[in-house]
């Protein structure tokens, strides 16, 4: 049985807990049934004790496939990472969603995406990552009670992510906790109606406003202070031709959008300006979450 799952970046600036896209860049479980209970991680994260464990797969997993079953099955799990973590990503809604795709295969039962997105919403409060990890492509969700709401638009293959990935991090909880309790009208106006524009440009293929699109007074600011040299790596992406440039998730990652055309030229540039820091030059990904025997 394989697991595949994408890697998501997630507010797009603006569109805060709400709007997200896949990337191609994907974490694969393979799983096989075993007498005993065994893990291998390769890749991303194979150095770090706590993520060999794979205590949270492993939680979410046996929770659900005890609840489809009524079983104690053990497997083998073999772990390739290629997703960062704890860079804004999507690491931790990739294991979510793995976990709860992976039960469904194991267990034999067919598995619908929506119901895998309302799942995992248990383990993640926010569908902004949730949501492109399960669906695949650019998403608006909101919640309305204990279920996520969501609108997926395919993405062109003309399209590419450059991602630049800081050696640091920067914590989520405490990037929610630079984030003020009380916003102005001003504020909120500015960076709703830009959530508005942008999911518009999205769904219609308008690219040549998202620069304007991708303004944002409510995080992005204030979370970028956490790591000043961030105003330089967005600086250099638009002046080498990016669409649009904006922290992924809380970050540290910047999300770069372009043209294809563009994408080689603005890698070449970033890779230069910030030799200390990972940059992938990436397709979008427009298939979600693959599960499959």
């Amino acid at each position: 049985m394989l697991i595949s799952v994408p890697a998501t970046s997630a507010n797009l600036g603006p569109g805060f807990d709400t709007l997200g896209v896949a990337v191609n860049l994907r974490n694969e479980i393979y799983i096989k049934p075993s007498k005993f209970l065994s893990l291998s991680t390769r890749g991303e994260g194979s150095s770090n004790p706590k993520i060999k464990k794979n205590s949270l797969f492993l939680h979410i997993f046996n929770e659900n496939y005890r609840r489809l079953t009524g079983k104690h099955n053990t497997f083998r799990f073999e772990f390739t990472n290629k997703i960062p973590i704890s860079r804004g990503l999507g690491s931790s809604s990739a294991v979510i969603v793995a976990a709860i795709t992976a039960a469904h295969v194991a267990a034999g039962i067919k598995y619908n995406k929506r119901r895998i997105l309302n799942l995992a919403l248990k383990y993640e409060h926010h569908p902004d990552n949730i949501t492109p990890a399960v669906m695949g492509g650019f998403n608006v969700a909101c919640l309305e009670g204990d279920r996520v709401y969501s609108k997926k638009r395919r993405l062109p293959s003309y399209l590419r992510a450059v991602l630049v990935v800081p050696d640091k991090t920067i914590s989520t909880s405490k990037s929610r906790n630079v984030l003020p309790k009380q916003y102005t009208t001003e504020e909120m106006v500015y960076s709703l109606s830009r959530a508005a524009y942008m999911t518009a440009l999205f769904m219609s293929e308008s690219w040549e406003q998202l620069k304007i699109a991708a303004k944002d007074k409510i995080h992005q600011d204030r979370r970028m202070r956490m790591m000043p040299e961030l105003y330089a790596v967005q600086k250099t992406a638009l002046e080498y031709g990016a669409l649009m440039s904006t922290l992924s998730g809380s970050g540290s990652t910047f999300f770069n959008l372009c043209y294809e055309d563009d994408a080689k030229k603005i890698e070449t540039a970033l890779r230069e300006s910030f030799p200390q820091f990972r940059v992938f030059n990436c397709e979008l990904d427009n298939y979600g979450v693959i599960g499959k025997y």
